[in-house]
């Protein structure tokens, strides 16, 4: 039997987040992956996400603008290159309250019109008001964040193993018992982070759904500025939600819809596109995206692990941290998302007053109405 004190369970953007920020507090921290550094299996791998800070509601303004400051730190830390800033824009209907929100904390902002948006930006088509988040709002490098996360744990004296699959978790009063490929480890602390493999480790019920998500590369058409974007599409359409975007240097833009694909086994993707959407995809990119090739895209598959109200879960039950719900739009908040792991994981007591917000809780209701 192996007894540590800090286990961290999922070695992508959030487990490796919260790995670093144990080890660099001193805490004698293990985390455990499953598959090979730069996997593909799950929601952390690829070369863009978007970075941006359009959020009216305070929980997650305040995490994004925490996560700015340590994803530049982690830059120092790894000598790494990892945010890219390129302005951001947000076009259809931007809420009120999020100018409110930007006034209020001092984002850099402002307002264009569709005409004056499409001067700057070529190769996109815009509607409705345009949010442009001027100096704060880009795009992070996925695999060399979750590199850097490592890199970093390992410097301030985490252990990473890789290859290691958790088949069981048992809590008790005096820590969790895991049973893994390796053989059985004792912890102290669990910090619980395996993304869609969460609900089947926590082994009893958690509303949360497991979808393969198909995003695509389209060729850019020619050279042009490209900022990261997002659009709530105004009107009747046809599409199956609103998209997102941004350029992935080498690979093109990448665009896709939000939380639309179909139900999916961790363990048994098809990674195969879905033709029909797929086809909606390449209709979006011929209407709104004039710099771009729509007759070439090359599907991209993840998978998206979301809650009902697609909230987060920040949460502690005894000596277990579950982290998990991240439904495309997480990978941004990595790092400060590892500090409120990190301190959840540092509660002295088995009952702690929890270190995150209420919105975050597995005692929210619609979690409980949902099981």
């Amino acid at each position: 039997m192996e007894n540590v004190d800090h286990l961290v369970i999922g070695g992508g953007v959030m487990g490796s987040a919260a790995a670093w920020q144990l080890a660099r507090r001193g805490r004698a921290v293990v985390l455990l992956e499953r598959f090979a550094p730069g996997h593909t299996q799950g929601a952390s791998h690829g070369a863009s996400r978007i970075y941006r800070q359009t959020y009216d509601r305070s929980e997650y303004l305040d995490l994004t603008i925490e996560a700015f400051g340590l994803w530049r730190e982690l830059e120092r830390t790894t000598a790494t290159d990892l945010l890219t800033l390129t302005g951001g824009v947000s076009h259809g209907a931007p809420a009120p309250s999020l100018l409110a929100a930007f006034a209020a904390r001092g984002i850099p902002h402002e307002v264009l019109t569709p005409a004056e948006a499409s001067e700057r930006w070529s190769g996109l088509r815009f509607e409705g008001s345009v949010l442009h988040e001027t100096q704060t709002a880009g795009r992070l490098h996925a695999d060399r964040a979750v590199a850097a996360l490592q890199s970093a744990a390992l410097l301030a004296g985490a252990e990473v193993r890789h290859g290691v699959r958790v088949l069981d978790l048992a809590v008790g009063s005096d820590g969790v018992l895991v049973q893994t490929t390796d053989g059985p480890i004792r912890a102290r602390r669990v910090v619980l982070a395996a993304g869609a493999w969460t609900g089947s480790l926590l082994g009893r019920p958690v509303p949360l759904v497991v979808t393969q998500e198909q995003p695509a590369h389209f060729a850019l058409a020619y050279p042009a500025e490209w900022p990261s974007f997002t659009h709530q599409i105004l009107g009747v359409h046809p599409y199956p939600s609103g998209t997102y975007g941004l350029l992935t240097p080498g690979e093109g833009i990448k665009v896709g819809f939000h939380a639309v694909g179909p139900v999916t086994d961790p363990d048994h993707r098809s990674f195969t596109p879905e033709p029909n959407q797929l086809a909606l995809l390449q209709r979006y990119a011929e209407q709104w995206m004039p710099g771009v090739d729509p007759g070439t895209p090359n599907p991209i598959s993840c998978t998206y692990t979301t809650t009902p109200d697609h909230d987060f879960i920040l949460d502690r039950r005894g000596p277990l941290v579950v982290a998990a719900g991240f439904s495309g739009h997480g990978f941004k908040f990595g790092p400060a998302i590892g500090r409120v792991l990190a301190d959840l994981a540092d509660e002295p007591t088995d009952d702690p007053v929890r270190a995150s917000d209420p919105a975050f809780h597995l005692s929210r209701p619609v979690l409980q109405e949902s099981r």
